[in-house]
Formats: C-alpha cells, structure tokens, sequence
C-alpha cells in the first residue's frame, strides 16, 4: 500500500548574513531587500550579520572567525537557518552546513523560492523549473542533505518534493526536456511576434524594479485586473493588453517580470523568452518607484539588465511613479530616458500626459498623409484609423477627405 507524506509549511526563523568589501558599497541596503524577500518566502528574520572583508572568503562565504559569531546568535536567536546575501558556491554550502549544523540558504534559492511560488503559467512553472535544477545541478553534493529532507520551507517549492534523490543524470535529463519544451514555447513566441508585425501593431514593454508599480499602471491605463500587491515578484508571468490612445491610434502594453540587484544568472536564461519581450519592443516605460530611497541604484540595476537582453536603441519613457507617497517632490532625472514623466498610478495622476508622450513616439515613425478616398474604399479608410492618426476626415460629393499620419509600413497600401 502506497504511503503518503504530508508536507507542512515550515515558519523558517533565518538570520541574514552579509559580506562587505568596500565602505561605500550597497550591502546594508542589499541586507534590507534580502530581509524582504525573505519575509516574501514566508520566513521570519531574526537578526542579520555582516562582516568587514576585502573579499568573500573562498570556503566559508564569512571568515572562520566569524563562524563562531554566527553559531551563538543561531542558538541564542533560536534560528533555524541562515540566508546569505551572495549566491554560494557548492563548497561553500557544504563547509556552512557542516560548520553550523542548520540549513542553508542564500539570495538565489530564495528569489527561485518565490517564483515557484508565483508561478501561474504552464510556461512560467516550466520557466521556474529549468531555473530550480540548474541551480541544484551545480550543488548537487552540497544540496544533497536539504534535499533528503521531507518538509517545508524555503528551497522545497516546486520540483524539489519529486526529485529529492535525483542524480545528475537525471537532472541532465530533465533539462534537456525543459530546454526543448521551452524553445517550443520560444517558437510561439516569435509566431506571435511575426503576426503583430505583420499587422503593424505597436508595442510598449513596462519595465522596472520589482515593486515599483508596473501592474498598477498596467491595469489603470487598459482595465486589466493583474494582480496587485505591495510585494517583490507580486506578478511573475507576463501580461499583453490593447491599450487606445485619446486619438484613435492603438498600442500592445506589455507587463514583464520585475528586476532585482543580483539577479541570478540562471533565471535570466530561464526566462530569456519571456524578458525578449522588452528587446522586440517599439518603446520602453521604465516605472521608477520614486518614493524608495534607494531609486537610483534601483534604475541602475534596470538599465544594467537590460543591457544584458540586448535592448538597445529604443525609445525610453522613465515615469516617476508614487507620487502621492511622496511630500516635496525632488528633482528627478533620468539622463538615459527620452522622456522623463511623475505619475501616481494609483491616483491616475499624469496618465494622460503619458498617453500624449505614446502618442508622440509613435507619430515619429509615420508619415503624413492627405488625399481623398472613394466611397468605395472603405477598406483602406478602416486600416488607417487601425494603424495610424487621422487629423481631418471630411465626406465631400467626391470621395472622403483625410489627412493622417500612417506607419511607413502601410503607406504603401492606402
């Protein structure tokens, strides 16, 4: 008779650990975000910990001295487990697993943490899962007692349960299955890509930091319902809605995953088709959250991902978002946009002054158009009004009068 295992959701008590190497750095802000997405993964932060280094100790991520600073604060904060700030190598986990007797973790279980949970998608969960066991092949050795374990917690979502005693055969295999369910999915992609080519459809990707607002904006300019919440990685899989501007002319949004500083490797290949998203954009809306004091580094880390998607040459509108949260609004700038805008999309503040800057972008790329139509070319008449801005139409005994911007793309056929 089969036996059953009942899984219970552990509540994780972790003490943060962190390396600083330079005065000047951004760890202590970087421990902030990592006690964020450690409470995100349902874990309780108890204390953090961070050492004055000239570099990240090769066998322990800490120094061997401050191995003993650690195991008194687990005993005397009743911790479970540490979460470490920086991706840990396969020795490293082994040397802190022995060394310390508790489980674990560092920054990069924790985010795939969390987007298995966040997950929704078939492509998404295949997205997470290919994610999971790269980053699990690379530490066989040093997982293998986490993974022997049956129980909750943080780095046990998703394939984890099923797989506990995989060996690198298998987790070989298993990529290789993902790899080719997923560039199927890349061929849908670009399926759908060649189509709104060829009907001239406009996109606009929504990019920025986890958190800033982008499912917010998203719903409020097309009438979605994206799920929203004051969470890192609220929404993981990508969202597309038809947007009309004030004049008529119409633009794809496209809702994309949120960025992170230190961002693992292994999700930006994973999620390389959904993230393609921004590359094959006609313009960019970078949404800063601009009532974080952390906002320029924040920015930094966006435009430094997008670098590594190869996105280049396009048009970049930067919306200063939250407003309202916001008393004396500073100056703010952003010298890699062409645009820079505040809004709140909360209180729908200067929405219309970015359906303008939208509307703006996309006149750049038409040409002007005046001429009468027949009555019998409706046709032409209706694919105007679809892909471009008429300024005038006018119905004369002749024919319809229009003058009108249209895409280069069609000009020919009108």
């Amino acid at each position: 008779m089969a036996k059953f295992y009942e899984v219970n959701e552990v509540e994780e008590r972790v003490l943060l650990v962190g390396i600083q190497t330079n005065e000047n750095d951004d760890t202590m802000r970087s421990m902030k975000e990592l006690q964020e997405l450690a409470e995100t993964a349902g874990a309780i932060s108890v204390g953090h910990i961070v050492q004055n280094r000239n570099n990240i100790h090769p066998g322990h991520y800490v120094g061997t001295g401050k191995l003993e600073e650690i195991k008194e604060m687990l005993y005397t904060l009743d911790a479970t487990g540490i979460i470490c700030d920086d991706e840990l190598t396969p020795v490293q986990l082994n040397n802190l697993e022995n060394e310390l007797q508790c489980k674990v973790m560092d920054r990069t279980l924790v985010i795939l943490d969390i987007f298995a949970r966040r997950a929704t998608t078939s492509e998404g969960k295949l997205q997470v899962e290919l994610a999971q066991l790269k980053y699990r092949a690379a530490r066989l050795v040093g997982l293998r007692n986490s993974l022997s374990r049956l129980g909750g917690g943080i780095g046990t979502r998703g394939p984890g349960e099923k797989k506990l005693e995989m060996d690198r055969r298998l987790l070989r295999t298993r990529i290789s299955q993902l790899k080719q369910e997923l560039e199927n999915v890349q061929r849908h992609r670009n399926l759908i890509r060649g189509q709104r080519s060829k009907s001239h459809s406009k996109v606009a990707a929504i990019v920025g930091y986890t958190n800033a607002g982008k499912s917010t904006l998203l719903n409020v300019m097309t009438g979605s319902d994206v799920l929203e919440e004051d969470q890192l990685f609220a929404t993981l899989d990508p969202t597309t809605r038809m947007l009309e501007l004030p004049k008529g002319q119409q633009v794809m949004l496209t809702d994309t995953v949120g960025f992170i500083r230190k961002l693992p490797h292994h999700l930006i290949e994973a999620f390389k088709s959904t993230l393609e998203e921004a590359k094959f954009a006609d313009v960019i809306i970078h949404v800063v959250d601009a009532s974080n004091p952390q906002m320029d580094e924040q920015m930094h880390v966006v435009y430094d991902t997008l670098k590594q998607l190869g996105v280049e040459n396009k048009k970049i509108i930067t919306v200063f978002n939250k407003q309202d949260k916001i008393e004396s609004p500073e100056l703010l700038k952003d010298l890699k946009a062409d645009y820079v805008l505040r809004i709140s999309a909360k209180t729908c503040t200067g929405l219309d002054e970015l359906q303008e800057t939208l509307e703006t972008i996309l006149l750049e790329g038409q040409i002007y158009l005046e001429r009468v139509y027949g009555y019998d070319s409706g046709s032409k008449i209706q694919m105007i009004r679809e892909f471009g801005r008429i300024e005038e139409e006018e119905y004369l005994p002749e024919g319809i009068a229009i003058k009108a911007y249209v895409p280069m793309e069609i000009y020919n056929k009108v």
